[in-house]
């Protein structure tokens, strides 16, 4: 699997559904569902609504995983088989609860661990798969790792150019990603500061990289990889529309992501009025004041992308705007998908 040039990183809570839609039509050629706990997938058919939803125009998309144990990470990627285009193995969350938990960054010092994740994983569910890993101080470490993944046919490789203990604010060592990329017969994605079109280039020149992954750089501006400095409003508008007809959680998905979006476009007067929101009518009043958003209005860069007429998602008014519940007497917050069979129903084309 050869992949993209302009691919967007696994973001926790971010890199949902509507979110996926957007920067593909703003330039993203290759998405990533956010972080996924395989032993909770398993487990659990709620979890896997909630982790989990796609349509037929999410695609390509890699699943990505966290887990500690091979025979857990392959039974939960057979259960994507055919519903996404590659698995990744997620060996570089830096955050203490991974290590603890043994995954995440904990892997990169278990590349035998690694090498049987990646060979069961691609003999359970037939799809190619991937490894996202940090670079290590020793990068002799490194190189054994990615050889061992290679030994048992890892598609691409992604690589993040700091260690597992760098500060985010820490410079990419660029150098180690080319030094890697010398050594690998599979295509290698080269991640991290890459905030705008310019980096992708930049980046390819000085490492030889096959791929470029950007993170907080496409939070920041979902339409970067279409050559905009800044958040074009239209794309932010492509994202209220996506999310309310898509569905997404008000507070820890919707209301972040806009912050995000629109951190370098608001003036801090406007930023304040953002964050002082606590409904999504509040979220629209606020957006069509400071950047002129047309409310709900849907884009067409997206009609080829968003569901099937068939649940009525392209009606004046979106059945996902009910499924938001506001009581205004402590503003309470309750996805009408849990407690109504008919929101279940319109939830339906979007879950697998």
């Amino acid at each position: 699997m050869i992949p993209c040039q302009q691919i967007a990183a696994p973001m926790v809570r971010f890199s949902k559904l509507p979110f996926r839609h957007v920067v593909r039509s703003w330039g993203c050629e290759l998405v990533y569902t956010p972080m996924i706990m395989a032993e909770s997938f398993i487990a659990s058919s709620r979890a896997r609504d909630i982790e989990f939803t796609t349509n037929h125009h999410d695609r390509p998309v890699i699943v990505q995983f966290a887990a500690h144990d091979a025979m857990e990470l392959s039974k939960a990627a057979a259960l994507l088989a055919g519903k996404v285009d590659g698995v990744d193995i997620n060996c570089g969350c830096p955050q203490r609860w991974a290590i603890k938990e043994g995954v995440g960054a904990a892997l990169l010092k278990k590349p035998e661990l690694v090498r049987d994740m990646v060979k069961m994983t691609r003999e359970s569910s037939g799809l190619p798969v991937s490894i996202k890993i940090r670079t290590d101080p020793d990068l002799k470490e490194t190189l054994r790792l990615t050889r061992l993944a290679e030994e048992v046919g890892v598609s691409f490789i992604t690589l993040h150019g700091r260690t597992a203990l760098s500060k985010p604010s820490d410079p990419v060592d660029f150098d180690a990603i080319r030094l890697v990329k010398e050594h690998l017969r599979v295509p290698l994605v080269a991640n991290g500061d890459v905030k705008q079109l310019q980096d992708v280039y930049d980046i390819f020149n000085s490492t030889g990289a096959d791929g470029a992954m950007a993170a907080r750089g496409l939070l920041v501006n979902p339409a970067m990889f279409s050559g905009y400095d800044q958040t074009p409003t239209e794309c932010v508008n492509d994202y209220v529309y996506s999310a309310l007809q898509l569905g997404t959680r008000f507070e820890q998905i919707f209301h972040k992501t806009l912050e995000w979006m629109l951190c370098e476009v608001l003036n801090k007067s406007d930023r304040i009025h953002l964050n002082g929101c606590v409904s999504v009518s509040g979220v629209s009043h606020s957006l069509m004041q400071s950047v002129s958003l047309p409310c709900f209005r849907c884009p067409p860069s997206l009609l080829s992308l968003l569901p099937c007429a068939s649940h009525s998602l392209f009606s004046p008014i979106s059945p996902f705007l009910d499924s938001f519940l506001l009581v205004e007497e402590g503003w309470e917050r309750k996805s009408k998908a849990e407690r109504s069979p008919a929101g279940a129903a319109v939830l339906e084309g979007a879950r697998v």
